[in-house]
């Protein structure tokens, strides 16, 4: 849970539909300020490549995010393929995200 965030309540105290709407609104909102967070993060990690003339893309670095994801995905409970589609997905934008600063993605 992020600093300032409402404790959220479990599953099995939620038993209505609007109950269980409001957590998951909740917890979109939180997502959402954990990902924009996450994309601060790289918009620096591109000034830093720049500096050092490293790629975007990193192959190694990517398979190391996946394989840390799954494994915090099976610890938690979420289906680690689910995860890895996801991180995958969100990597590539990032990377995209990235070659834009670095100046090799489409301006257009």
């Amino acid at each position: 849970m992020s600093a300032g965030a409402v404790p959220m309540k479990s599953a099995s105290q939620l038993h209505t539909m609007e109950e269980l709407r409001v957590e998951i609104d909740a917890l979109d909102g939180e997502l959402v300020a954990m990902l924009a967070a996450r994309s601060r993060l790289i918009d620096r990690a591109a000034e830093i490549k720049q500096g050092n003339g490293w790629p975007a893309r990193i192959p190694d670095r990517v398979e190391e995010v996946v394989r840390k994801v799954r494994a915090k995905a099976d610890a938690a409970g979420l289906d680690g393929d689910l995860a890895e589609r996801l991180w995958r997905e969100m990597m590539e934008h990032f990377i995209a995200q990235e070659e834009l600063v670095l100046g090799k993605g489409d301006n257009t």
